[in-house]
């Protein structure tokens, strides 16, 4: 999944609670801010049910996996160039206007899409939304960290993470609302822009990031807004406490010598330092895409019915289930990652992952293996009223996968309720109408089969085993493994991978479905996941409970082993130390 997670202890969420009571100014601009996080969960997660109704209404969509996949990947081109932009927007402009223009960004490509009279142009609102989303992800977390008081700011910053997970929860709530609804998919997208442009008119309220005004030598208007969010008492030591650190930021960008962005990079990759934790980083990043959690994400509902339920509602209604226990998990990594560690929540995430992709490549190739056959006397049934499947010869055994698979698209009508053999009908309305009339089932993705119940239970088992683990913890692992000078462009890097990782993923998981079969699919990703348990054990160290001085430290060791377990700086050399900020000139 794409956000960065900032973890918090209990102690911190006792004084977020008492803090935000008595400092409800905090609790307005953490709310306000974090409605980003709702609108990044909230796309991540109704594409997938908005996908199914898009199918029905464009005969074009329901026949080309390409275009379905171009359709939900297009959002994520736009979240990568939309990260990519933010990230100067929010140095030259400020994080204000950052979320406030990626909030308009989504507001007009919902409006768009709920108006599309045709795929491209729900293609060109996807890029929109997509714009907004990468914006947002980066921007919404990041004024949140700003804005909160320094003892509080995990909780806070946690806040965003929790928001992501509830706004796909809530998309899958609100799919299975408008089912029933003319217009069904033009809702689902459209309600997006309410909460977009009621954060926009909210932002409007809210003053700027105190530390970027201050940055900015506007410290009088900072002040102001510390003076808000804390107590009168504690008001001039954390200006204080900001004008420290703003300095020893300025010290440390100022160290690296040149400022471009070609010179800053050739700068990192001159450090072993810096390729040791960019290789760590960039890995858990790609990782976390290519172990398959956004095919889930983006494709649960379709992924339900390759399992064998047909119904569009009762598809939807089964992906709820998965969007829980993805924000449960969120909330349980918050407690464990600091007692488990980051290094070992990541393999044990894997084994799980490695596990439950197994069980569902097996239960979907049993599935295939007992799919119901095709029989010639339920076609001619349907002879007088609809097409059969043009490819389909009575002098050949035929399945329903066989069916599925044909080249000018057919479909599945079988009898409800029993594998019994049924009809290989032309993929149209007049097929799907036919079949309905007799009280039978038209299947589209996947076959009835008697393994749909294991194929959930394998789904959920999945998330359970992804969420606490590579669901979150990646992030945590690139917000502490790189020098603080080069934390800006490494951190950008590790992202852009991320994300570019998850287009190559969504792009292409229907179509491997369909050139490969579902349960190769999964034993694909299955065997991808396998491997990155073996390289996340041999590149990727543990950086739980040391400094960031101290993760410097271990990374240019010469013995250095990422499956070691390293604490303390240790005994320096004074110029080391200087260069490293451990001690005074």
């Amino acid at each position: 999944m794409e956000g960065g997670v900032n973890v918090a202890d209990k102690a911190e969420f006792k004084e977020c609670l008492r803090l935000t009571w008595t400092q409800p100014y905090i609790l307005r601009l953490v709310l306000s801010a974090g409605i980003g996080g709702l609108l990044f969960g909230y796309d991540t997660g109704v594409i997938s049910g908005a996908l199914l109704y898009i199918r029905d209404d464009f005969t074009a969509v329901e026949k080309s996996t390409v275009l379905r996949e171009t359709i939900v990947s297009m959002a994520v081109a736009g979240a990568i160039v939309g990260a990519a932009f933010g990230g100067w927007m929010n140095d030259r402009f400020g994080r204000r206007p950052s979320i406030i223009i990626a909030d308009a960004l989504f507001f007009g490509g919902a409006v768009i899409m709920a108006f599309s009279p045709t795929p491209t142009v729900i293609i060109i609102g996807r890029v929109f939304v997509g714009l907004g989303v990468g914006m947002a992800s980066m921007t919404a977390p990041l004024y949140i960290s700003e804005a909160s008081p320094a003892r509080i700011r995990g909780a806070l910053v946690s806040t965003n993470g929790l928001l992501i997970t509830g706004g796909q929860f809530l998309a899958y709530l609100i799919n299975l609302a408008f089912t029933k609804v003319p217009g069904t998919w033009r809702w689902m997208l459209g309600i997006a822009g309410v909460p977009a442009l009621v954060q926009f008119v909210l932002m409007l309220m809210l003053p700027e990031s105190p530390r970027w005004l201050y940055r900015k030598g506007r410290i009088e208007e900072a002040a102001s807004i510390l003076r808000k969010i804390y107590p009168a008492s504690e008001v001039e030591q954390e200006i204080d406490a900001m004008r420290q650190s703003i300095e020893e930021e300025v010290r440390l960008e100022g160290s690296i010598g040149e400022q471009g962005l070609i010179g800053k990079l050739r700068k990192a990759l001159g450090s072993q330092v810096v390729r040791r934790g960019l290789m760590a980083g960039v890995i858990v990043q790609v990782a976390q895409q290519f172990v398959g959690i956004n095919t889930v994400m983006y494709y649960s509902p379709t992924i339900v019915q390759l399992a064998g339920f047909a119904s569009n509602n009762t598809a939807m209604a089964l992906s709820l289930i998965t969007s829980g226990l993805n924000a449960i998990g969120s909330i349980v990594s918050m407690f464990f990652v600091d007692r488990a560690g980051r290094r070992r929540l990541m393999l044990i995430s894997l084994v799980g992952i490695v596990v439950w992709l197994a069980v569902l490549g097996g239960t979907f190739l049993g599935a295939a293996h007992h799919a119901p056959a095709v029989s010639d006397m339920e076609n001619k049934l349907f002879a007088n009223r609809t097409q059969t499947c043009p490819e389909f010869n009575p002098n050949v055994h035929w399945s329903c996968m066989n069916c599925l698979k044909a080249a000018s698209t057919c479909g599945f009508c079988a009898h409800q309720g029993e594998l019994l053999p049924g009809a290989c009908l032309a993929l149209n309305d007049m097929s799907r109408r036919t079949c309905h009339a007799d009280h039978m089932e038209f299947y589209t993705e996947g076959c009835p089969n008697n393994f749909g119940w294991l194929a959930l239970i394998g789904l959920g088992a999945y998330i359970v085993s992804y969420s606490p683990g590579m669901g979150t913890v990646p992030w945590i692992v690139n917000s502490e493994i790189y020098p603080l000078r080069f934390r800006g462009i490494c951190g950008g890097i590790a992202a852009v991978a991320n994300w570019v990782s998850n287009l190559i993923v969504t792009q292409t998981f229907l179509s491997l479905t369909k050139a490969l079969g579902t349960s190769a699919t999964f034993f694909l990703f299955c065997g991808v996941s396998a491997l990155a348990l073996v390289i996340v054990f041999f590149t990727v160290p543990e950086t739980k409970g040391l400094q960031f001085e101290e993760v410097e430290r271990m990374l240019e060791r010469k013995d250095y082993k990422p499956w070691k377990r390293y604490q303390g700086v240790g005994d320096l050399e004074p110029a080391r130390k200087r260069e490293i900020g451990l001690a005074g000139p």
